[in-house]
């Protein structure tokens, strides 16, 4: 009886505290309670594959370096326009110019022909007058378009705050802008990437990243300065979501720690010489302009736009940088640990390279290289190696259209572009390697269309309203 008397006596403490527990719950607000389950989820996700999240070191250094440039800050259009050690591929006899004292006569035909003058341009200076005209084009548009300083720190404020944020969730995780906004590539109106590590080891994409991401998914939604926060299951997934402080559009993954690797590859590459840089954001903008850069409908992905740029300037008889990998292997390693990336480049010098060639004679042997040179059924293109690869029968490479190696992981980045029409629409807008085409393209933007060069910028306002819930 008296053990009896005991059970229920100790069962009616149970319930009472029960009840003290649930009543305490209803008194808190429903994000402490988010906050409270999602705790307990966060020592689970921290030990995927049985292990533990290491905390990290506690001196991981914030990723604001930029290596010095090879050439003083300020105008440089003199600099970048003029060169000599050309690798140039034109035919003189096509090119009609329209300025440095040249000049057209109008056909019967309605067509244009060159005048007495413009013929002897033809013969002795038309090549130098529009390579000299597309060079400076081209740097006109880089300095309009590059990313500017205040829009990498606006991206970078909401990274540091949502770092923040997510912290609650899973406290030993950490945020890393990654992608074109850090590497140097981004123009003004670029999205940003966000990766974030929560562990050391491979994370399973399918299930473990998407459960993570719908948990930071409705963090978001009441966030305030988050807007259309949106799961995207892919073979990597995402979530998509816009900063109304800056206008900036994110794509935030989990534990895709390769992008953090070859964004700072790449950024050493954007830093060691002058001209990688304004002949890089160019071809984004010409592929963008021939609809040939979006992976999502089975073209170039600006990624592998990059890398192809790269692997031309690796590849000339004088080449305008080297491959970093293979000058400077320790710094990256893809065995280094993640935390430690953004410093590994960090005192890498600028690259001294003998071409002097400019950027119009470097953009149009970019266009001729991928139209007569390259073997796209036979090549592998390698920024690591710095030289084209012969394309094995792996199944990597196998009865694929374009093989471009991703530096790290050694994957097809090209793997998007799947179909026989697209990549012949691909190999057609290199093909159109006329030197009056591509200058007329760069001139019809600038003086046509301003608006071009500031399309969907979403520019904040000069004093943002700083980010808050």
């Amino acid at each position: 009886m008296c053990a009896s008397n005991t059970e229920s006596n100790a069962l009616s403490l149970v319930c009472i505290a029960t009840c003290m527990y649930l009543i305490s719950l209803l008194c808190l607000s429903t994000t402490e309670i988010f906050h409270a389950g999602v705790l307990a989820y966060s020592h689970c996700v921290c030990s995927f594959h049985g292990r533990t999240l290491p905390a990290g070191p506690s001196d991981i250094p914030l990723y604001d370096w930029k290596p010095s440039p090879s050439t003083p800050p300020g105008p440089h259009a003199s600099a970048l326009a003029n060169g000599r050690n050309g690798f140039l591929f034109i035919q003189p006899g096509r090119l009609y110019s329209r300025s440095h004292g040249c000049t057209q006569t109008n056909r019967d035909d309605g067509k244009t022909s060159p005048s007495g003058k413009a013929r002897m341009c033809i013969s002795t200076n038309a090549v130098s007058c529009y390579v000299s005209q597309l060079s400076g084009q081209m740097v006109e548009l880089f300095e309009a378009c590059q990313q500017q300083s205040t829009d990498l720190e606006r991206k970078e404020l909401c990274r540091a705050q949502l770092q923040r944020e997510i912290q609650r969730l899973f406290p030993l995780v950490r945020l890393y802008l990654a992608g074109s906004s850090l590497s140097g590539f981004g123009s003004r109106n670029s999205d940003a990437d966000l990766c974030l590590v929560i562990q050391a080891a491979p994370v399973d994409q399918r299930n473990d990243a998407v459960y993570v991401l719908s948990l930071i998914q409705q963090l978001f939604y009441r966030l305030s300065y988050i807007e259309r926060p949106q799961l995207i299951r892919a073979k990597v997934p995402i979530l998509k979501f816009r900063d109304k402080v800056s206008g900036v559009e994110f794509d935030l993954n989990v534990n895709n720690t390769v992008g953090i690797r070859n964004t700072f590859l790449l950024r050493s590459y954007a830093y060691a010489e002058r001209r990688v840089r304004p002949i890089i954001l160019v071809v984004k903008r010409w592929a963008r302009h021939h609809r040939i850069n979006d992976a999502s409908k089975g073209t170039l992905s600006s990624y592998t736009l990059v890398l192809m740029v790269l692997h031309y300037l690796q590849t000339l008889p004088e080449p305008v940088i080297p491959s970093l990998q293979n000058e400077y292997p320790e710094c990256f390693s893809p065995s280094m640990d993640i935390h430690r990336v953004p410093e590994g480049p960090r005192d890498i010098p600028p690259y001294s390279s003998s071409n002097q060639a400019s950027l119009g004679e470097l953009l149009l042997g970019f266009l001729k290289y991928y139209t007569s040179v390259f073997r796209w059924d036979k090549q592998v293109i390698s920024v690591r190696e710095a030289k084209a690869l012969p394309k094995s029968n792996s199944l990597e490479w196998r009865d694929k259209f374009i093989c471009v190696e991703e530096p790290f992981d050694g994957t097809n980045t090209a793997r998007a572009v799947h179909e026989k029409v697209k990549f012949d629409a691909i190999k057609a807008q290199f093909a159109e390697v006329d030197l009056g085409n591509v200058s007329l393209w760069l001139f019809s933007f600038h003086i046509a269309n301003p608006p071009f060069f500031f399309e969907s910028l979403g520019h904040p306002k000069s004093n943002p309203t700083p980010h808050s819930l």
